[in-house]
This record gives C-alpha cells, sequence and structure tokens, in this order.
C-alpha cells in the first residue's frame, strides 16, 4: 500500500501526525466533509483538533485502524470507550470494502457490558472523564450509569457486587458482637458498599449519576448519605478552593433533588459553616439556605451562632438568621403548624437574646430579627421584652424616636403584669412605650374585672364577700378615675397600686370559685344521700 504523508495533524497541541489524507478520508467523514471536496492542489494540509477526545494517543489507534484496512487487533473494556469517542468525533460510520465501520464495531463490543466485571465498568467510567464532552453527547455514560446504576440496586436487595472496596475501607466500621449486630452491619454494606469506589468520580460525572439514581427510585437517604460521604472525602484530597467549591455546589444541587426528610439536618449546616469561607454560586447558596430553613425547628442555638462574614462589625451572621426565618414562613404563616412555629419562635427568642448585647448590632437590625415572625408565633413577648432591655442598656446612646422603633415590635398585650410593671419603671423606654404598656394594663384590668362581676352578685357567696365587695367597687373607681392623658411619670407611680390590685382580685376570684366548687359538690352529695335513703328505710 503506498502511503503518502500529506495531511498533518495537531492533536490537541500534544502532538503533531503526518498521516495520508486519502487513507484518512475514505474512514472518516468528518476529515472527509473537509478535504473530500476540495480541487485545491497543494504540497500538504494541516488540521488543528483542539478538543479531540482521548488525546493524541486515541488518534493514534484510529490512524492504525484506518492503515489497517478497517481491522482492529481486539476491542476490551479497556479500549473500547477511547475507540468509541474517537469513532464519534470522526465520524466514522462509513464502512470499506465491506468490512464493519469502526462505530458499528465499538457499539456490537459494548452490547457485552452485562459481563464486565465491576471494576472493568468502573475504569470505563473512570476513562469517559478524559474523553469529555463526546462521552457524554454520545450516550456512552448513559449505557455505563444504567448498567452500574442496576448492579448498586440488585445489591441492595441481595448481597454486594465484587467490588475494590471493603466494609472497612467504606467508612464504616462496625463492630459484630451478636447476630443482631451482625445483621445490621450487612444491611449496612449492602446499602453503601459502592460509596468509595464512585466517590472518586468528578463532580460533572457524580452530577450524572445521582440524577439517574433519582429517576430509577433508588433510596433517598442512601443518596444522601452517599453525597455526604463525597463531599467529605473529596474535600480532603481537594488542592484548590476552586476544587471545593465546585464539589459543594454539586452536592448541594444533587441534595436538592432529594425528599428533604431524609437529609441530615446536622450534616446540612455543618455545610452551611463550610460555605462560610467558599465562594460557592449565589443559586447553590440559596438552594442549601432553603433545605435548612425547612427544618428551622429542628435547630438549636448553636446552629444559628455563626459568625459575621469577614469585613463585617457586627459579631454574628443575622442577615443570614433573618434569611432562614422569613424562609421558613415564605409559603405563609398559614400553611406551617402551629407547634413548629412555635419551636421556630422560641429558638428566636433565644438568639435575640444572645445578640441584643452587640454594641454594633443596629437599631433596624434588631427590630427585623422580632418582627420575622408572625405575631401568633409567640403566646409571651416576654423575652422579646427582656431582649430589648439589654439592647437598650448596651446602646444608650439612642434617640428618643429609635427607641420607640425599636419598642414598636413588643406586643404589649402579650405581656405579663410583672413585665408591664418593670417597663413602667424603666427609665430607658421611652414614654410613648409606657403609655402604650399601661394602656393596655387598664384594659386587661377592666376586662378581669367584668369577669367577675358575676360571682360577686352570687348569692350563695354573698355572707363571705361582703367586705370584698367594696374593694372590687374602690378598683373600679381607682381604674376608672385613671386618666392616661396625663402625664407618664404619674402613670409610674399608679402601676404598683394598680398590679397589687389586679393581683388580689385574681386571688378572690380563685378563693370564689373554690368555694362555688365546694358549694355544688356538697349539694351533689346532698341529693344523692337523699334518693337513696327510701332505700335504706325499707
Amino acid at each position: 500500500m503506498d502511503v503518502s504523508c500529506d495531511l498533518e495533524v495537531d492533536v490537541n497541541g500534544e502532538e503533531i501526525f503526518m498521516v495520508d489524507k486519502k487513507v484518512i478520508c475514505s474512514y472518516s467523514g468528518r476529515i472527509n466533509k473537509l478535504f473530500g471536496k476540495s480541487k485545491r492542489e497543494t504540497r500538504y494540509l494541516k488540521v488543528i483538533f483542539h478538543d479531540f477526545p482521548g488525546g493524541a494517543e486515541s488518534f493514534e489507534l484510529i490512524t492504525r485502524f484506518c492503515y489497517n484496512k478497517g481491522k482492529i487487533d481486539e476491542i476490551n473494556p479497556i479500549n473500547v470507550s477511547t475507540l468509541y469517542c474517537a469513532a464519534s468525533y470522526m465520524e466514522m460510520e462509513k464502512s470499506v470494502s465491506g468490512n464493519q465501520n469502526l462505530f458499528e464495531l465499538t457499539e456490537k463490543s459494548l452490547e457485552d457490558i452485562r459481563y464486565w466485571t465491576w471494576s472493568e465498568l468502573l475504569d470505563a467510567l473512570r476513562q469517559c472523564q478524559d474523553l469529555m464532552p463526546v462521552a457524554s453527547s454520545s450516550g456512552l455514560i448513559d449505557k455505563y450509569l444504567d448498567s452500574l446504576i442496576g448492579r448498586v440496586a440488585s445489591s441492595c436487595e441481595t448481597s454486594p457486587c465484587p467490588s475494590t472496596s471493603s466494609a472497612d475501607s467504606s467508612g464504616f466500621r462496625l463492630s459484630c458482637d451478636t447476630k443482631s449486630t451482625e445483621s445490621f452491619r450487612n444491611s449496612i454494606f449492602r446499602a453503601t458498599w459502592w460509596f468509595e469506589d464512585l466517590a472518586a468520580f468528578n463532580p460533572f460525572l457524580i452530577e450524572i449519576l445521582v440524577k439517574q439514581m433519582v429517576s430509577k427510585n433508588l433510596d433517598h437517604g442512601v443518596l444522601s448519605k452517599f453525597l455526604f460521604y463525597y463531599q467529605k472525602s473529596t474535600f480532603s484530597a481537594a488542592k484548590t478552593t476552586d476544587e471545593k467549591c465546585k464539589t459543594m455546589e454539586t452536592v448541594i444541587e444533587m441534595l436538592y433533588l432529594i425528599d428533604l426528610s431524609c437529609i441530615s439536618f446536622k450534616t446540612l449546616f455543618g455545610m452551611l459553616r463550610i460555605t462560610l469561607n467558599l465562594k460557592i454560586s449565589r443559586c447553590s447558596r440559596n438552594k442549601l439556605e432553603s433545605m435548612i430553613s425547612s427544618q428551622l425547628d429542628q435547630a438549636t442555638l448553636d446552629y444559628l451562632l455563626l459568625p459575621s462574614p469577614v469585613g463585617s462589625s457586627y459579631l454574628y451572621d443575622v442577615n443570614l438568621v433573618l434569611r432562614l426565618s422569613k424562609s421558613f414562613i415564605s409559603k405563609g404563616a398559614c400553611c406551617v403548624p402551629l407547634t413548629r412555629l412555635r419551636k421556630v419562635a422560641s429558638l428566636m427568642d433565644l438568639y435575640i437574646a444572645e445578640v441584643a448585647p452587640d454594641p454594633c448590632l443596629k437599631p433596624s437590625k434588631f427590630l427585623s430579627l422580632i418582627r420575622s415572625l408572625p405575631e401568633s408565633a409567640r403566646d409571651s413577648y416576654d423575652a422579646i421584652y427582656h431582649a430589648t432591655v439589654m439592647y437598650l442598656e448596651v446602646h444608650s446612646g439612642l434617640s428618643e424616636e429609635e427607641k420607640t422603633k425599636i419598642c414598636s415590635g413588643l406586643n404589649y398585650e402579650k405581656l405579663s403584669s410583672e413585665a408591664c410593671s418593670h417597663l413602667a419603671q424603666n427609665k430607658k423606654f421611652p414614654s410613648k412605650s409606657v403609655g402604650q404598656a399601661l394602656i393596655t394594663q387598664q384594659v386587661k384590668l377592666k376586662s378581669l374585672l367584668q369577669e367577675t362581676n358575676p360571682y360577686l352578685d352570687s348569692p350563695c357567696s354573698f355572707v363571705e364577700t361582703e367586705n370584698m365587695g367594696n374593694e372590687d367597687q374602690q378598683i373600679v373607681l381607682y381604674a376608672g378615675k385613671l386618666d392616661l392623658s396625663t402625664e407618664n411619670e404619674k402613670l409610674k407611680e399608679h402601676l404598683q397600686g394598680m398590679q397589687w390590685r389586679v393581683l388580689e382580685l385574681e386571688k378572690v376570684c380563685r378563693k370564689m370559685q373554690n368555694q362555688m366548687a365546694k358549694m355544688l359538690k356538697s349539694r351533689v352529695s346532698s341529693h344523692n344521700s337523699a334518693r337513696s335513703l327510701p332505700r335504706l328505710c325499707s
């Protein structure tokens, strides 16, 4: 066969080949399109490939196939990936001299994939990482992953496939002292034996793998554990920050596809702490925060006490907590069960008390924390009041207007009598807040008196409550004469007396209710005795 080297091929800048244009064109549709119709005669031509799959080594296999008249010694699991991608890239779908073209030969070889060993399948997938993007666009990766996922799924039901991993090396070491622990160990091994093998793949391949596993309904709990395992093992081997960012973004994107109830909340927060020092994409960060906020009622105060970003003056990352709390109720407070809402409110109360002494925390941020949840989330605002007290003590230089704005976050109707009394005597609170607290207490007092009046008029308790009626009238007169339009200092002087009278009245009510209960019990007992008397006489 006469060979003339009239075509120069630069493969990815790795190596330059001198080949016979006519021979290569007879097998390659890609090359034929470039020069087949060219009538211009030149001494030699040159082609530059920038993304040839497999590089110079792969191109050399192609030239051997062409020079060997479309014959190849052997196609096996070791070289089939390279040959398949190279044939696809070079469009080698043309048969010459009645022989099968290279693309047909490689496809026929891939039909035996079900007979490959686990190690051969892994090696083929590793090769695909260097054959991108052709390995993905040609469907080769999908063929491999389909076989791999099938073996993983079947192993969870029966016994694990032969693997290079062992139970110990996979990071799930368990003691086996009893039959029950042995059974548990075996079940864990069946579900996780493949972790170490597949965690070696790059993020792009992991993304395709997990998406296919989700589509094939593999256990979401196992998938979430694998992603956390992958993130941890990859971080320990990553050399650059960019590699860590890419890994974290991939894990977050894949976790977002999984049922949230199958994801460890503690591990999610651990990932959040890691991302504080990484510049991951805004989209990935939002998805991570969304997953965390959906389970915010499971958090404790320690989870939320994350340091503020570099360059910030305040101690803790208040903006992050605000985003989490608002995201928790983003679908509307009415859609969140009250028990979960109350847990988050208790958590936020603890957090607000923790950040209140921060001298760098702005009034607007403090108020935003209080208002991040609806008022219905709290039965009592006493914890918010005490946090406000701390905040005003630390931020003593605030203007009256700023203090009033901060106090607008309080719900005075949900403050206890003790908290209102303390507020009225606290000179750090603005006069407007004191007035609101006193008005609320007066309304409560009148309401309480109106509720207790029917008992005071009861004939059965007239004798014992005769003296109490006078006191009740005094309290009513006192409440009626209270002029809330007077100066706040005078209101403060009256508050202690009001609080004492309210407490005394509550005691009177409880005493009267006990008496009523005793009398009712006595009457029922007498009535039962009277009914049984005829039977005794007979």
